[in-house]
């Protein structure tokens, strides 16, 4: 479940990811001894080289049936009504996050939330046309619009709940060939897959980033750039990781220099994986987000809003942190995480922070304050995390537009470079009550705050941010 946007004046959805593959027939498996039940889907890991042939065979003999196969990362995401379809495939390798919510909901007899009514249809005539900017105070704080537009051939893939293609201040940015759902861990093409349906979250973010120009309503940070509308989290605000990991081949495939991740992976109550119990999850995720890094594209999500000290991920192949606080896929290696500032410049309680995790910061809002953006039919304030990372994201997109050739390792390092740096709170006694409410480890220059600093879309474009094609 993603809890990453705090919103203002509305409850906001929120979401998981998956995606990039080989599809096998939906043919169920009716092998004699299989048990019967309620189907559910389930994300496995296979031996890295595992032939689809053989990882369908697997599965089959398992008692499930093949929805799609990654081989280049050697995750499969299968359906089985068989309850023993773990234990068969392997509790090593298999994972249900739909299992895990029904065990959860049976030991404490809680029943399922009902699905969020259905979004209005957008209609472009009825979205106030007066100019906003003057609220966009998150902008003015990292020096957006002060540089040259983004690139459309920069597409940037906003792993969500879906985009409002009529939007008017989205619709030119929207990427639709590039769109995809990815809710049951392979990619769907079609408009009513990726199409947001109860959440306003995925068209907020995708405002933050590429928000039309045009003199009315507000301005993205990279506006010209596009966006392609990934959709991960599904209609009660769950991102499982079989659909983070769709999402994150899916961008892959498409040859997409960024995606945008303002949620966590993880079917339980908060974002932290503690213990070595979770090392399915962690396993699928590190390497769709390492395979995507090494296909060129650059992922940012978002620290969460728990407000808790995150520990690094280790990079797929080793067991999970163990010990600490694991969120995914934030605090993977490979990605760039993002903390929350409120308009004060110092970090939002709600922030989840860490010391080699956090890599930089941007305006995420504080209540009374928030980030305003799109939503379906207009424009609303939402505060979180969820906010922040777009930021970053549109800032990495105005690089990408300006060096063409820079993969991501070189957009990240000319990324740090510029962020101007912040010190660690000399007092963070947010409620005044005499006690520090968090503790930066670090400093000036990194820590576990603010990592490098806040984002400069200014400072990252300018001449001397030029990325070093030699590193």
């Amino acid at each position: 479940m993603s809890l990453l946007a705090r919103p203002l004046r509305a409850a906001v959805c929120t979401v998981l990811v998956l995606s990039g593959c080989v599809t096998a027939g939906p043919a169920a498996a009716d092998e004699p001894g299989c048990g019967h039940g309620r189907s559910l889907r389930y994300v496995i890991t296979f031996d890295r080289g595992t032939a689809e042939s053989a990882a369908r065979a697997r599965i089959t003999g398992a008692c499930g049936a093949t929805t799609v196969y990654y081989p280049q990362i050697a995750v499969a995401v299968a359906t089985s009504g068989d309850p023993s379809f773990g234990a068969r495939a392997g509790l090593d390798r298999a994972f249900s996050a739909q299992a895990e919510r029904l065990a959860a909901q049976r030991a404490t007899e809680v029943r399922p939330q009902p699905a969020r009514a259905t979004l209005p249809a957008t209609d472009p005539a009825r979205v106030p046309t007066a100019d906003l900017g003057d609220r966009q105070w998150d902008m003015r704080m990292i020096n957006a619009g002060r540089v040259s537009a983004g690139r459309p051939d920069v597409v940037v893939g906003v792993l969500d709940s879906g985009i409002d293609p009529d939007h008017p201040d989205l619709s030119g940015a929207l990427d639709r060939d590039d769109s995809a759902g990815c809710l049951t861990g392979a990619p769907d093409r079609s408009e009513p897959a990726w199409k947001p349906t109860t959440s306003v979250h995925g068209t907020h973010v995708a405002g933050i980033i590429a928000a039309a120009d045009d003199g009315r309503g507000v301005t993205g940070v990279a506006p010209g750039v596009r966006v392609a509308s990934v959709k991960v989290i599904d209609d009660r605000g769950y991102a499982d990781p079989e659909a983070a990991v769709c999402g994150l081949m899916w961008a892959a495939s498409r040859h997409m220099r960024l995606t945008n991740s303002s949620f966590f992976v993880n079917p339980w109550t908060l974002s932290c994986i503690r213990g070595d119990d979770r090392g399915v999850v962690h396993e699928a995720l590190a390497r769709a987000v390492e395979y995507s890094t090494s296909a060129g594209t650059l992922n940012v999500a978002a620290a969460t809003n728990e407000a808790v000290d995150l520990t690094p991920s280790a990079r797929s192949g080793s067991r999970g942190a163990g010990s600490g606080c694991e969120a995914l896929p934030a605090a993977l290696r490979d990605v760039v995480a993002v903390s929350a500032v409120g308009s004060d410049r110092v970090k939002a309680g709600y922030s989840s922070y860490g010391l080699g995790v956090i890599d930089v910061t941007a305006p995420g809002g504080e209540t009374g304050e928030c980030v305003l953006s799109t939503v379906p039919g207009g424009y609303a304030p939402l505060c979180g995390t969820s906010m922040a990372a777009p930021h970053v994201t549109g800032v990495l997109a105005l690089l990408a537009s300006a060096h063409r050739d820079a993969g991501p390792r070189q957009l990240r390092r000319t990324l740090d470079a510029q962020a101007m740096p912040m010190p660690c709170p000399a007092d963070y006694d947010l409620t005044g009550d005499g006690i520090q409410d968090a503790y930066c480890a670090g400093y000036e220059g990194f820590n576990g705050f603010y990592g490098h600093g806040m984002v400069d879309a200014l400072a990252a474009v300018a001449p001397r941010g030029r990325p070093d094609p030699a590193r």
